[in-house]
């Protein structure tokens, strides 16, 4: 009986230090932006209370990753039952929102950015290994994305107050259980990245 709980304890002690290891090796974070499924047609389905608000924290956000030179890419989804269309108004992201036609377009039709499009092949010929996500629905595509993200073997983050769901309070509560990051931390992040942190 002695032995055995010996044994436990000191698999469990290398599991432990094993860990650790894993947590304390150095990897150079190669982040991008993904701006999801902000089009007119979903805008008008969007929480009212805090749309505003969140259209300009991502607008900030974009900023941030454009000030590092880093890829800001534009997520939409269609259906053949619900649409929106291609080419039409209701696809579109609204003119307010700093995203261009240079950025790179991904088009979805299940709730993951990542279901039968070409982004996994976007982001591994750009070298990214770390996601920041923000955009609508944090309780829709935002979040499927982002837990397709880790079983995609990316390190992911959710932007905080750069989301819109169908209710504020839902929003808060997915930023709360998820950890979002704040765009401050976001841009302390991309620093550390980019040398430029003191």
């Amino acid at each position: 009986m002695k032995k055995t709980l010996l044994l436990t304890c000191l698999v469990l002690v290398f599991h432990a230090i094993s860990a650790q290891s894993s947590w304390t090796e150095k990897i150079e974070m190669k982040p991008a932006l993904l701006v999801v499924d902000v089009q007119n047609q979903f805008l008008s389905m969007a929480s009212q209370e805090d749309q505003a608000s969140a259209l300009n924290w991502m607008n900030w956000t974009i900023m941030v990753f454009r000030m590092y030179d880093l890829p800001v890419i534009r997520v939409y989804h269609t259906s053949e039952e619900f649409g929106p269309i291609p080419g039409t108004p209701e696809f579109e992201f609204p003119d307010t929102l700093q995203v261009t036609e240079n950025d790179p377009q991904i088009v979805k039709t299940y709730p993951s950015a990542f279901n039968k499009t070409g982004l996994f092949d976007l982001l591994e010929e750009k070298g990214i290994n770390t996601l920041f996500i923000c955009g609508l629905s944090s309780t829709g595509c935002v979040l499927a994305t982002y837990f397709d993200a880790m079983n995609y073997d990316f390190e992911a983050f959710l932007v905080k107050d750069a989301m819109l769901g169908p209710e504020a309070v839902y929003t808060n509560n997915v930023e709360a259980m998820f950890n979002a990051l704040d765009l401050n931390t976001v841009n302390f992040m991309l620093r550390l990245q980019c040398g430029d942190a003191e």
